[in-house]
């Protein structure tokens, strides 16, 4: 395989390097290249993924509902009804929550105090306060993975696992890229679908990082009494410092943590465990009977927190496709969609780019 030669090379094998993959399948010659024994292994496999048009905020939106759509056609999305609240004092804030969304067409209901009840069975007397979009689902993340996945290999698309990037030179003739283990593959455009990792890869190709920062986010999986309903909405803090959803019996509960991380293999802190269990039980009088499960994951973001798409202003053939924070699920089919259209020069769609250029940072 050494010397091989493709027309784009994709540096990641999670969500993100799979749905652009699978979106330029049958149109270039797509090598993809995964560091870990395979896919996903990272932030793709540890998401406790949904689909809220708001979630990520008004700039992310148009990717989030355009998606909505080619989600609900795979079979992926279950629903679930998204519920963000707030106490008496937040009381504005959740009203600018839900006229913000509402005026971008999405479909949100203000509740009060006894609505609120009504969906969150002994919620604390203080929240009093709520806005719930009726179109939010959950992502079935595994499914909606393996779906691109399938889709690369059928289009003839190679896959190479335990292919960590050692080096890429820019030539005349495209690049020349050095795996690691001492394999080397040439392309003509190299696409930086990395995550976490998307500034260390940027570096290795001789373009400047642009910021995208590595944070931890923290899940985890509590027994509670009563039981969780299993129609209970993803609950939401208008502030941003909870969620939390039902799954199987048990609940998945997030204190909303972005700390700081480097590039790594991410564990759940037990501080943030607690923080976590802390903040619910500020919610709810739910008695939290076992810690049954915890895990960590990296979201990565760019500094004005909207995502990286497109060629690099200043290294030719190097394509960005990073930055997707903790959105990059529910927004996967419009981004490959986009990022296909550029890296093929075909005419943009619906959505416009200009947002999401690399160029903005220079």
């Amino acid at each position: 395989m050494s010397g091989t030669r493709y027309d784009i090379v994709v540096v990641g094998a999670g969500m993100a390097g799979a749905s652009l993959a699978a979106q330029l399948a049958g149109k270039a010659r797509v090598l993809v290249l995964e560091g870990e024994a395979g896919p996903g292994y990272h932030t793709t496999g540890r998401s406790a993924a949904f689909w809220t048009e708001s979630y990520g905020g008004p700039g992310v939106q148009p990717l989030t509902s355009a998606s909505g759509p080619m989600l609900h056609a795979l079979g992926v999305l279950h629903p679930r009804e998204a519920l963000t609240i707030g106490t008496k004092a937040q009381a504005g804030e959740v009203e600018a929550f839900a006229s913000t969304y509402a005026d971008l067409g999405i479909m949100v209901e203000r509740l009060d105090r006894p609505a609120l009840q009504r969906h969150i069975p002994g919620l604390r007397p203080e929240w009093t306060h709520g806005a719930l979009e009726p179109s939010c689902c959950d992502i079935d993340v595994a499914a909606l993975h393996q779906h691109y996945l399938t889709a690369m290999s059928r289009g003839g698309v190679d896959l190479w696992c335990r292919a960590r990037l050692g080096s890429a030179e820019r030539r005349p003739d495209g690049w020349r890229i050095t795996l690691a283990d001492g394999r080397m593959v040439r392309c003509d455009t190299l696409v930086n679908a990395a995550g976490a990792w998307a500034d260390p890869v940027a570096l290795l190709a001789g373009a400047v990082p642009l910021g995208i920062a590595p944070l931890r986010r923290t899940i985890v999986q509590l027994r509670v009494q009563p039981e969780v309903p299993a129609n209970l909405p993803l609950v939401l803090d208008v502030a941003g410092r909870f969620y939390f959803k039902p799954e199987s019996g048990r609940l998945w509960l997030s204190p909303h943590d972005e700390t700081p991380s480097e590039p790594c293999d991410a564990a759940a802190d037990e501080l943030d465990v607690a923080t976590a269990i802390a903040r619910l039980e500020h919610v709810v009088d739910w008695t939290v009977e076992r810690v049954e499960h915890r895990w960590a994951g990296l979201r990565s973001f760019a500094p004005d927190r909207l995502p990286v798409y497109g060629f690099d202003a200043k290294v030719p053939g190097f394509f960005w496709f990073a930055g997707q924070g903790g959105f990059g699920i529910q927004t996967a089919p419009a981004a490959a969609e986009l990022a296909a259209t550029l890296l093929l020069g075909e005419p943009a769609g619906a959505i416009d780019p200009t947002p999401y250029l690399p160029a903005r940072f220079t």
